[in-house]
């Protein structure tokens, strides 16, 4: 019997017409590996960037067993565990947040989700090369559109051999063998000059973080306007200015810098992005004022216990865009601010949010916008 993709479902993620769990590039990189999976021994094999669950239970349905399994997503982590309950293999599979040592000690089978950041790439394939069985195989792919002849050199920067298989429904797969010159994932640093924050911010970003150690325009605009309110509800130590998405932790950052004895909470559902706030807020010295979590949105707070959140909502799921993901931020952010108390938003311009912010917060008035970006705050009615 042949493993159920679409059996996969993305829940609790994003789903709708045109947003799959599983793809064409996944299927070929369960193929391109049966042969080094075939015999694999408990917690000889190890799947990095499975968006839903498609190659760890791919794998587990052909009989592996201990797969150590990192998806920078919260919700594909959570999404990869109800897939394996329902499928009935939730003991083949172990969830590893962290991208360390541990997840791919000893490994001999690798299998990769090419992510689209290079930085991102670079990370993995030196923590495999440095942690990894020396007769490690690596199997990395994904769609065609997403790929570059650079990630062929960044995997070469950690393996002699990169062998490149033929396209199949507009995917590829990359093999890499003979790891050398490993190491563990570093965070880029930078200074970077933000709007209301004194002297600067130091920024720290591991690979795949958006925008790097740069300030990207739209949280620019978001701090500039923050930056010019009169005062700011909260910001106490029950009651800290929250920064939803936080990316790097720029924004927490640059509210706690401005504001000294302010208390700021950051949270993002990324790995990547958690680790890279982390890693800011430190360089700020800042660990006693701010704290930084793992959350898919806002389910660790209560409801009505903030009095103001900060928000630049992506819109990508994976590889597709859409606005349901702000749009279910803007829903818990809603559920979690006190009356009264503030959304500080920015957002493409393009995209029109205001009716929607009205429709699921408050009355939502405009204070900054420009062609590519406005930024929004609205009143938890």
């Amino acid at each position: 019997m042949t493993f159920a993709f679409d059996a996969l479902r993305r829940w609790p993620d994003i789903e709708g017409e045109g947003l799959v769990a599983a793809d064409a590039a996944d299927r070929l990189i369960l193929d391109e590996s049966a042969a080094a999976r075939a015999g694999a021994a408990t917690g000889d094999v190890v799947v990095i960037g499975d968006a839903y669950g498609a190659l760890a239970l791919g794998s587990a349905w052909d009989g592996c067993r201990g797969i150590r399994v990192h998806q920078d997503a919260l919700s594909g982590e959570r999404a990869l565990a109800a897939n394996a309950a329902e499928l009935g293999l939730a003991d083949a599979v172990v969830s590893h947040a962290e991208l360390d040592a541990e997840l791919v000690r000893g490994a001999r089978v690798v299998l990769l989700r090419l992510p689209r950041s290079l930085d991102a790439l670079r990370d993995i394939a030196r923590l495999i090369a440095a942690h990894a069985d020396p007769a490690v195989v690596v199997v990395a792919g994904g769609r065609l559109k997403h790929m570059t002849v650079a990630m062929n050199d960044v995997l070469r920067e950690a393996f002699h051999r990169v062998d490149v298989t033929h396209a199949r429904q507009k995917s590829r797969v990359l093999i890499a063998r003979d790891p050398h010159d490993g190491g563990d994932p570093a965070p880029a640093a930078a200074r970077v000059e933000a709007p209301g924050a004194p002297g600067g911010v130091e920024v720290r970003a591991f690979g795949g973080a958006f925008a790097g150690t740069r300030l990207d325009i739209g949280t620019r605009m978001l701090l500039a306007a923050l930056a010019e309110a009169s005062s700011l509800p909260g910001g106490t130590s029950d009651d800290p200015w929250i920064d939803l998405a936080c990316g790097t932790g720029i924004v927490a950052a640059s509210l706690a810098l401005r504001h000294p004895a302010a208390a700021v909470y950051a949270t993002d559902q990324s790995a990547a992005a958690v680790a890279s706030a982390r890693a800011t807020v430190d360089a700020n010295a800042l660990a006693d004022r701010a704290v930084v979590v793992r959350d898919d949105a806002l389910q660790a707070r209560a409801d009505a216990s903030a009095s103001l959140i900060a928000l630049n909502p992506p819109f990508h799921s994976g590889a597709a865009l859409t606005t349901g993901i702000a749009e279910r931020l803007f829903t818990d952010a809603a559920r979690v601010l006190r009356p009264g108390g503030e959304l500080w938003c920015v957002w493409n311009s393009p995209l029109r949010y205001r009716p929607t912010l009205e429709r699921l917060v408050g009355p939502t008035r405009q204070v900054a916008r420009d062609p590519k970006f406005t930024v929004t705050v609205s009143t938890r009615r």
